[in-house]
Protein backbone atom coordinates (compact mmCIF):
# COMPACT_ATOMS: atom_id res chain seq x y z
CA UNK A 1 0.00 0.00 0.00
CA UNK A 2 1.37 3.41 -0.98
CA UNK A 3 1.79 6.21 1.59
CA UNK A 4 -1.11 8.33 0.28
CA UNK A 5 -3.59 5.46 0.39
CA UNK A 6 -2.32 4.42 3.81
CA UNK A 7 -2.76 7.96 5.14
CA UNK A 8 -6.35 8.16 3.89
CA UNK A 9 -7.18 4.74 5.32
CA UNK A 10 -5.76 5.72 8.70
CA UNK A 11 -7.64 9.04 8.62
CA UNK A 12 -10.93 7.27 7.85
CA UNK A 13 -10.29 4.74 10.61
CA UNK A 14 -9.47 7.41 13.18
CA UNK A 15 -12.56 9.44 12.18
CA UNK A 16 -14.76 6.36 12.45
CA UNK A 17 -13.32 5.45 15.85
CA UNK A 18 -13.83 9.00 17.12
CA UNK A 19 -17.40 9.16 15.78
CA UNK A 20 -18.21 5.84 17.38
CA UNK A 21 -16.81 6.84 20.73
CA UNK A 22 -18.17 10.38 20.88
CA UNK A 23 -21.45 10.36 18.94
CA UNK A 24 -22.77 6.90 18.17
CA UNK A 25 -21.16 3.56 17.60
CA UNK A 26 -23.16 3.05 14.39
CA UNK A 27 -21.56 6.16 12.86
CA UNK A 28 -18.23 4.36 12.78
CA UNK A 29 -19.46 1.88 10.15
CA UNK A 30 -19.51 4.33 7.18
CA UNK A 31 -15.98 5.42 7.95
CA UNK A 32 -14.80 1.81 8.16
CA UNK A 33 -16.43 1.03 4.80
CA UNK A 34 -14.83 4.15 3.29
CA UNK A 35 -11.43 3.07 4.59
CA UNK A 36 -11.82 -0.36 3.00
CA UNK A 37 -12.94 1.12 -0.34
CA UNK A 38 -10.03 3.57 -0.39
CA UNK A 39 -7.57 0.77 0.42
CA UNK A 40 -8.90 -1.37 -2.44
CA UNK A 41 -9.47 1.29 -5.10
CA UNK A 42 -6.80 4.00 -4.74
CA UNK A 43 -3.49 2.99 -6.30
CA UNK A 44 -0.30 4.89 -7.01
CA UNK A 45 2.36 4.04 -9.61
CA UNK A 46 5.87 5.43 -9.44
CA UNK A 47 7.49 7.17 -12.40
CA UNK A 48 9.10 3.92 -13.63
CA UNK A 49 6.06 1.67 -13.05
CA UNK A 50 3.08 0.63 -15.15
CA UNK A 51 0.05 -1.20 -13.71
CA UNK A 52 -1.80 -3.58 -16.04
CA UNK A 53 -5.45 -3.57 -14.94
CA UNK A 54 -7.97 -6.24 -15.88
CA UNK A 55 -11.74 -5.72 -15.54
CA UNK A 56 -13.70 -8.94 -15.27
CA UNK A 57 -10.79 -10.77 -16.90
CA UNK A 58 -10.45 -8.38 -19.85
CA UNK A 59 -7.79 -5.74 -20.33
CA UNK A 60 -9.09 -2.49 -18.92
CA UNK A 61 -5.93 -0.45 -19.43
CA UNK A 62 -2.36 0.28 -18.41
CA UNK A 63 -2.20 2.82 -15.59
CA UNK A 64 0.59 5.00 -14.28
CA UNK A 65 2.54 6.81 -13.28
CA UNK A 66 0.66 8.70 -10.55
CA UNK A 67 -2.60 8.09 -8.66
CA UNK A 68 -5.48 6.19 -10.25
CA UNK A 69 -8.65 4.44 -9.18
CA UNK A 70 -9.90 0.95 -9.85
CA UNK A 71 -13.24 -0.61 -9.05
CA UNK A 72 -12.90 -3.10 -6.21
CA UNK A 73 -13.85 -6.73 -6.87
CA UNK A 74 -14.37 -6.34 -10.65
CA UNK A 75 -10.94 -4.78 -11.31
CA UNK A 76 -7.63 -6.26 -10.38
CA UNK A 77 -3.98 -5.40 -11.05
CA UNK A 78 -2.63 -8.26 -13.14
CA UNK A 79 1.00 -7.08 -13.20
CA UNK A 80 3.24 -4.26 -12.08
CA UNK A 81 5.87 -3.66 -14.74
CA UNK A 82 9.19 -1.93 -14.03
CA UNK A 83 10.25 0.01 -17.13
CA UNK A 84 13.75 0.84 -15.93
CA UNK A 85 16.81 -0.73 -17.58
CA UNK A 86 17.45 -4.17 -16.10
CA UNK A 87 20.51 -6.41 -16.19
CA UNK A 88 20.62 -10.17 -16.50
CA UNK A 89 23.82 -12.21 -16.26
CA UNK A 90 24.02 -15.45 -18.21
CA UNK A 91 26.72 -17.92 -19.25
CA UNK A 92 27.51 -20.93 -21.41
CA UNK A 93 29.69 -23.68 -19.95
CA UNK A 94 31.68 -26.14 -22.06
CA UNK A 95 30.20 -24.81 -25.29
CA UNK A 96 32.00 -25.95 -28.44
CA UNK A 97 33.20 -23.40 -30.96
CA UNK A 98 33.14 -23.99 -34.70
CA UNK A 99 36.68 -25.43 -34.49
CA UNK A 100 35.57 -27.76 -31.63
CA UNK A 101 37.24 -25.96 -28.73
CA UNK A 102 35.34 -26.06 -25.40
CA UNK A 103 34.95 -22.61 -23.86
CA UNK A 104 33.16 -21.04 -20.89
CA UNK A 105 31.64 -17.67 -21.70
CA UNK A 106 30.13 -15.17 -19.25
CA UNK A 107 28.00 -12.30 -20.52
CA UNK A 108 25.50 -9.70 -19.34
CA UNK A 109 22.47 -8.26 -21.10
CA UNK A 110 20.91 -4.81 -20.59
CA UNK A 111 17.20 -4.62 -21.39
CA UNK A 112 13.99 -2.75 -20.56
CA UNK A 113 10.25 -3.19 -21.07
CA UNK A 114 8.90 -0.81 -23.70
CA UNK A 115 5.37 -2.28 -23.85
CA UNK A 116 3.91 -3.19 -20.46
CA UNK A 117 0.76 -4.74 -21.96
CA UNK A 118 2.72 -7.29 -24.01
CA UNK A 119 5.08 -8.08 -21.14
CA UNK A 120 2.10 -8.86 -18.89
CA UNK A 121 -0.19 -10.65 -21.34
CA UNK A 122 1.95 -12.21 -24.10
CA UNK A 123 4.24 -14.29 -21.88
CA UNK A 124 4.03 -15.88 -18.45
CA UNK A 125 7.39 -14.79 -17.01
CA UNK A 126 9.33 -12.45 -19.26
CA UNK A 127 12.36 -12.30 -16.92
CA UNK A 128 12.88 -16.05 -17.03
CA UNK A 129 12.24 -16.11 -20.78
CA UNK A 130 14.92 -13.46 -21.35
CA UNK A 131 17.44 -15.54 -19.40
CA UNK A 132 16.65 -18.68 -21.42
CA UNK A 133 16.74 -16.88 -24.76
CA UNK A 134 20.03 -15.22 -23.89
CA UNK A 135 21.68 -18.54 -23.01
CA UNK A 136 20.38 -20.23 -26.16
CA UNK A 137 21.54 -17.37 -28.40
CA UNK A 138 24.95 -17.35 -26.72
CA UNK A 139 25.46 -21.07 -27.39
CA UNK A 140 24.34 -20.67 -31.00
CA UNK A 141 26.78 -17.80 -31.50
CA UNK A 142 29.66 -19.79 -29.96
CA UNK A 143 28.88 -22.81 -32.15
CA UNK A 144 29.06 -20.69 -35.31
CA UNK A 145 32.25 -18.79 -34.40
CA UNK A 146 35.91 -19.70 -34.57
CA UNK A 147 37.87 -19.42 -31.33
CA UNK A 148 40.23 -16.78 -32.76
CA UNK A 149 37.31 -14.58 -33.85
CA UNK A 150 35.58 -15.03 -30.49
CA UNK A 151 38.69 -13.91 -28.62
CA UNK A 152 39.74 -11.05 -30.88
CA UNK A 153 36.46 -9.49 -32.04
CA UNK A 154 34.30 -9.08 -28.93
CA UNK A 155 32.46 -6.07 -30.34
CA UNK A 156 31.09 -7.98 -33.32
CA UNK A 157 30.01 -10.84 -31.04
CA UNK A 158 28.25 -8.39 -28.71
CA UNK A 159 26.34 -6.78 -31.58
CA UNK A 160 25.37 -10.17 -33.00
CA UNK A 161 23.98 -11.31 -29.65
CA UNK A 162 22.11 -8.03 -29.16
CA UNK A 163 20.39 -8.36 -32.52
CA UNK A 164 19.54 -12.04 -32.06
CA UNK A 165 18.12 -11.66 -28.56
CA UNK A 166 16.35 -8.41 -29.42
CA UNK A 167 14.54 -10.02 -32.36
CA UNK A 168 13.24 -12.80 -30.12
CA UNK A 169 12.12 -10.56 -27.23
CA UNK A 170 10.53 -7.78 -29.30
CA UNK A 171 7.20 -9.63 -29.37
CA UNK A 172 7.12 -9.63 -25.57
CA UNK A 173 7.45 -5.85 -25.33
CA UNK A 174 11.11 -6.08 -24.27
CA UNK A 175 13.93 -4.13 -25.95
CA UNK A 176 17.56 -5.19 -25.65
CA UNK A 177 19.87 -2.21 -25.17
CA UNK A 178 23.21 -4.00 -25.31
CA UNK A 179 24.98 -7.28 -24.63
CA UNK A 180 28.52 -7.47 -23.25
CA UNK A 181 30.71 -10.58 -23.14
CA UNK A 182 32.67 -10.32 -19.90
CA UNK A 183 34.98 -13.33 -20.13
CA UNK A 184 35.94 -16.17 -22.45
CA UNK A 185 37.72 -18.99 -20.61
CA UNK A 186 39.56 -21.71 -22.53
CA UNK A 187 41.30 -24.89 -21.23
CA UNK A 188 44.72 -24.44 -19.60
CA UNK A 189 46.42 -26.85 -22.00
CA UNK A 190 45.11 -24.83 -24.94
CA UNK A 191 46.30 -21.61 -23.32
CA UNK A 192 49.83 -23.03 -23.14
CA UNK A 193 49.70 -24.14 -26.78
CA UNK A 194 48.45 -20.72 -27.88
CA UNK A 195 51.21 -19.06 -25.84
CA UNK A 196 53.87 -21.18 -27.52
CA UNK A 197 52.37 -20.45 -30.93
CA UNK A 198 52.36 -16.72 -30.25
CA UNK A 199 55.99 -16.90 -29.08
CA UNK A 200 56.99 -18.78 -32.23
CA UNK A 201 55.21 -16.20 -34.37
CA UNK A 202 57.02 -13.35 -32.63
CA UNK A 203 60.39 -15.11 -33.05
CA UNK A 204 59.63 -15.69 -36.72
CA UNK A 205 58.75 -12.04 -37.18
CA UNK A 206 61.94 -10.98 -35.37
CA UNK A 207 64.06 -13.16 -37.67
CA UNK A 208 62.35 -11.76 -40.75
CA UNK A 209 62.97 -8.21 -39.56
CA UNK A 210 66.62 -9.02 -38.81
CA UNK A 211 67.08 -10.57 -42.26
CA UNK A 212 65.52 -7.51 -43.89
CA UNK A 213 67.85 -5.26 -41.92
CA UNK A 214 70.90 -7.34 -42.95
CA UNK A 215 69.86 -7.17 -46.60
CA UNK A 216 69.42 -3.41 -46.38
CA UNK A 217 72.81 -3.00 -44.67
CA UNK A 218 74.50 -5.14 -47.34
CA UNK A 219 72.94 -2.97 -50.02
CA UNK A 220 74.30 0.15 -48.35
CA UNK A 221 77.76 -1.44 -48.20
CA UNK A 222 77.61 -2.18 -51.92
CA UNK A 223 76.68 1.44 -52.63
CA UNK A 224 79.53 2.66 -50.41
CA UNK A 225 82.02 0.33 -52.14
CA UNK A 226 81.03 1.75 -55.53
CA UNK A 227 81.51 5.28 -54.25
CA UNK A 228 84.92 4.44 -52.73
CA UNK A 229 85.99 2.75 -55.97
CA UNK A 230 85.15 5.86 -57.96
CA UNK A 231 86.60 8.24 -55.34
CA UNK A 232 89.78 6.88 -53.60
CA UNK A 233 90.11 10.10 -51.59
CA UNK A 234 86.78 9.37 -49.92
CA UNK A 235 88.11 5.99 -48.79
CA UNK A 236 91.22 7.65 -47.33
CA UNK A 237 89.09 10.19 -45.44
CA UNK A 238 86.95 7.37 -44.13
CA UNK A 239 90.01 5.45 -42.95
CA UNK A 240 91.36 8.53 -41.17
CA UNK A 241 88.00 9.04 -39.50
CA UNK A 242 87.95 5.45 -38.28
CA UNK A 243 91.43 5.85 -36.78
CA UNK A 244 90.38 9.07 -35.09
CA UNK A 245 87.28 7.46 -33.62
CA UNK A 246 89.27 4.51 -32.27
CA UNK A 247 91.96 6.70 -30.66
CA UNK A 248 89.57 8.98 -28.77
CA UNK A 249 89.60 6.68 -25.75
CA UNK A 250 92.44 7.41 -23.33
CA UNK A 251 95.24 4.90 -23.05
CA UNK A 252 94.49 3.27 -26.39
CA UNK A 253 97.42 2.23 -28.56
CA UNK A 254 96.85 1.03 -32.11
CA UNK A 255 99.49 -0.48 -34.44
CA UNK A 256 98.97 0.47 -38.06
CA UNK A 257 101.03 -0.76 -41.03
CA UNK A 258 103.33 1.91 -42.49
CA UNK A 259 101.85 1.43 -45.92
CA UNK A 260 98.39 2.21 -44.60
CA UNK A 261 99.56 5.43 -42.96
CA UNK A 262 101.44 6.50 -46.09
CA UNK A 263 98.46 5.71 -48.24
CA UNK A 264 96.43 8.30 -46.36
CA UNK A 265 98.53 10.96 -48.10
CA UNK A 266 97.39 10.95 -51.71
CA UNK A 267 100.63 12.48 -53.05
CA UNK A 268 102.94 10.06 -51.27
CA UNK A 269 100.62 7.17 -52.08
CA UNK A 270 101.01 7.89 -55.79
CA UNK A 271 104.80 8.09 -55.49
CA UNK A 272 104.96 4.82 -53.52
CA UNK A 273 102.67 3.17 -55.98
CA UNK A 274 105.01 4.10 -58.81
CA UNK A 275 108.21 2.94 -57.02
CA UNK A 276 106.94 -0.26 -55.36
CA UNK A 277 106.69 -3.45 -57.28
CA UNK A 278 103.34 -5.20 -57.42
CA UNK A 279 102.74 -7.53 -54.44
CA UNK A 280 105.57 -6.05 -52.31
CA UNK A 281 104.88 -5.97 -48.56
CA UNK A 282 106.36 -3.35 -46.24
CA UNK A 283 106.90 -4.94 -42.83
CA UNK A 284 107.48 -1.81 -40.81
CA UNK A 285 104.73 -0.60 -38.40
CA UNK A 286 103.94 2.77 -36.94
CA UNK A 287 102.41 3.25 -33.55
CA UNK A 288 99.53 5.66 -33.09
CA UNK A 289 98.66 6.54 -29.53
Amino acid sequence: MNPITLSLVVACGVAGFAAGEIVNVFLAAPFIVAAIIVALSLKMANAWQKFVVLRAGKLQGVKGPGLFLIFPIIDNVAAVIDERIQTTAFNAEQALTKDTVPVNVDAIIFWHVHDARKAALEITDYRQAIDRVAQTSLREMIGSSMLAALLSDRKAADEHLRDEIGNKTAGWGVSVTSVEIRDVAIPVALQDAMSRQAQAEREKQARVILGSAEAEIAGKFVEAAKIYADHPAALQLRAMNIIYETTKERGTTILIPTSMVDSMNPASALVLAGQRAPGEVVPSLKSVA
